[in-house]
């Protein structure tokens, strides 16, 4: 059964670092993408990063640019998402998701079937 298990949330004040980790089981990984996703207090889920465990290719939110990096291991079947510089507009519960296998790296919640339980992120001095 697939399944997907985020953790490394917390506080962090503004200006800090978290690396957030995705760990997957159930499925053939390489055929699969793996995207990051977040849902703030009171906004809808918007899409953060996603990567391709094929190919390694990535896609990045504008909001999210230069300061995260998605990144995977594929041996250890984990994606992880190092977010640095941060600003309490970040903070937020994050998800990973997958849309499943044979799938392209959208940034789009509605195109995701899979999800995580999620873990929170609290931006803030």
């Amino acid at each position: 059964q697939l399944q997907l298990v985020e953790s490394g949330g917390g506080l962090v004040q503004p200006g800090g670092s978290l690396r957030l980790s995705c760990s997957a089981s159930g499925f053939t990984l390489n055929v699969y993408v793996i995207g990051w996703f977040r849902q703030a207090p009171g906004k809808e889920r918007e899409g953060v990063s996603c990567i391709s465990l094929n190919d390694g290719s990535t896609n990045y939110a504008d909001s999210v640019k230069g300061r995260f990096t998605i990144s995977r291991d594929n041996a250890k079947n984990t994606v992880y998402l190092q977010m640095n510089n941060l600003e309490p507009e970040d903070t937020a519960v994050y998800y990973c998701a997958t849309p499943g296998p044979f799938r392209p790296c959208v940034l789009y919640p509605s195109g995701m079937n899979y999800w995580g339980k999620g873990t929170l992120v609290t931006v803030s001095s």
